[in-house]
């Protein structure tokens, strides 16, 4: 008599996919951090001056309901990268989404992403800025940013909640606005995996929720 295992191989299959879905971490920001950097996050700048002061405020428009986020308050001068970093986790390939709202800025708006972040001087950034209508991606290199692309002419109001999606896999980045592909480029200039973060230039002050970071190198 033949015996049959059938049944076996589906839930082995099944296995083997759910351990190659990508492991998204996604982060929530809270009451009891009002008032200063949130707990696992840390406040870091490239270039001289005061700037990048970042704290948890409260938000009744969050689009997470939870009415907090993260906010870059200070008006820092005009060659400084205010940054604020997710300690924990390093990823090389890796798919970064936030809900962002530009607050307020004269001579910057906006932000977006830091990614592959080996200290404040070595990252990329992928950052949207309203008062330029332009949508941009750079690495930084030794504190130098250096342009990769760019798209021009991408308006959205300011003082409202948008979406940004920066996707990197090996030397290839695809940036998004409102779930629509605006631009990408490719680069091989930083290849070790690095912590990922948030970034914004000078005087943008701007609002952050619904961070996630999914790791697509698994």
């Amino acid at each position: 008599m033949k015996r049959f295992v059938l049944p076996a191989l589906p839930l082995a299959a099944l296995g083997m996919a759910l351990a190659a879905e990508p492991q998204v971490r996604e982060v929530a920001f809270a009451k009891a951090d009002v008032g200063k950097v949130p707990a696992g996050w840390k406040a870091d700048k490239t270039g001289p001056g005061e700037g990048s002061v970042w704290k948890v405020v409260a938000d009744a428009t969050a689009p997470s309901k939870s009415g907090y986020v993260l906010a870059q308050t200070a008006a820092g001068p005009g060659a400084l990268f205010n940054l604020c970093v997710l300690q924990d986790g390093n990823y090389k390939d890796v798919e970064l989404r936030v809900a962002f709202k530009a607050v307020k800025g004269d001579g910057d708006q906006g932000g977006g992403f830091v990614w592959r972040y080996q200290d404040a001087n070595n990252y990329y950034v992928a950052r949207f800025n309203p008062l330029e209508d332009n949508y941009r991606v750079y690495h930084v290199v030794a504190g130098k940013r250096t342009q990769l692309e760019t798209k021009e002419g991408l308006k959205v109001p300011t003082g409202t909640w948008h979406t940004l999606l920066v996707r990197m896999v090996g030397d290839r980045i695809e940036c998004y606005l409102d779930d629509q592909k605006q631009l990408e480029a490719k680069d091989t200039t930083i290849t070790k995996p690095g912590k990922v973060g948030l970034w914004t230039k000078a005087d943008a002050q701007t609002y952050f929720d619904q961070f996630q970071a999914k790791d697509l190198s698994r």
